[in-house]
């Protein structure tokens, strides 16, 4: 029989299916290769294919899309109730096959080349921010050792040969190579991260959307090229609030009994979207009196009851609710409320 409805389990090298007829019962289970299974999916008639939203999924959610299939995919956390018993690949492919027919199950929104792009040129750049860090940890507790505690941070790699050309003298010979090394290290990854940052900005500009975004206090250019890759037009979002709670900016509900109980914010979807958001509201608060916007009177009201930090992600909220209606609206930041 005709298979309707297909699972597939990826892999790196190889791949599980699962397919179900309209009845429902399995017709045909498949270990395949990678070129098997781009044969296969060539061959297949136009069919449901779910797939797990992991590394590989939206290359493989286009080339379906090429060959005529309707395409889900399917965050691993909702696929998971639906394994049964032991866990192998065959039963991953079946309750893949099984989540995907489910009328209230959430889908993931495919992303397009260009968002991809973007979303690895932003996580290269925090790799690279990560090694400068590491880098200047380093020189810090390398100078600990000589009881020489500097400041920590950027600053300290400009205060760094400053002070070894004042206590040159005083060093080992092998210490003073090492921290030539290592300021070479920090001076090389800081020229990268420029450069990536200059192409994200050409990228940010050439983009309708990305000049709305940057219209936005608190939001910058790593936040805007964040929110291009992995929000993209914000229309597969019914509403602004819908968007907070994907980025983890409601709060997390525990309710029973007819009791709603409200805990912490629940932190969801993508941690480092969340951190930019926040730290963008923590600036936008913190220089309020000198550039105030459109939410002072609300912020202002609420600093007088709630503590500092609870605002801060109160008004990362705000921020992407507006978010959202700009993105999929397609509307401009207004500086004063109507």
């Amino acid at each position: 029989m005709a298979i309707k409805i297909l699972g597939v389990d990826l892999g790196k090298h190889c791949f599980h299916t699962c397919g179900v007829d309209e009845t429902g019962h399995i017709v045909d289970r498949k270990r395949l290769s990678r070129k098997q299974f781009l044969l296969y999916l060539s061959r297949l008639s136009p069919c449901l294919i779910g797939f797990e939203a992991c590394g590989g999924a939206h290359y493989w959610a286009e080339k379906g899309k090429e060959f005529g299939h309707t395409v889900k995919l399917i965050p691993a956390q909702f696929v998971k109730p639906y394994v049964k018993s032991n866990k192998n690949d065959y039963l991953d492919a079946e309750a893949i096959c099984e989540a995907v027919q489910r009328p209230t199950m959430r889908f993931v929104t495919p992303r397009n080349k260009e968002q991809r792009a973007i979303g690895l040129v932003v996580k290269h750049r925090n790799h690279l921010v990560q090694q400068r860090t590491a880098v200047m940890n380093q020189v810090h507790s390398y100078l600990l050792e000589y009881g020489i505690a500097l400041t920590k941070g950027r600053g300290l790699m400009k205060k760094l040969c400053e002070f070894m050309s004042e206590e040159e003298s005083d060093f080992p010979v092998l210490l003073q190579s090492v921290l030539k090394r290592l300021y070479s290290e920090y001076c090389s990854l800081n020229e990268l991260i420029k450069d990536i940052e200059q192409e994200l900005a050409l990228a940010i500009k050439a983009d309708h959307r990305g000049q709305r975004l940057l219209s936005i206090p608190g939001v910058g250019l790593i936040t805007a090229a964040s929110l291009l890759a992995w929000v993209g037009d914000a229309k597969h979002f019914r509403n602004g609030r819908e968007l907070a709670a994907w980025i983890g900016l409601v709060p997390k509900q525990y309710s029973t009994g007819g009791k709603a109980t409200l805990l912490g914010i629940g932190k969801r979807g993508h941690t480092q979207l969340r951190c930019y958001l926040i730290h963008g509201a923590r600036s936008v608060l913190q220089w309020h009196d000198k550039k105030p916007t459109r939410w002072k009177p609300w912020t202002d009201e609420l600093l007088c009851k709630k503590p500092k930090a609870k605002v801060v992600v109160a008004l990362a909220n705000k921020m992407a609710r507006t978010l959202w209606v700009i993105l999929s609206k397609d509307e401009e930041y207004q500086v004063l409320a109507a």
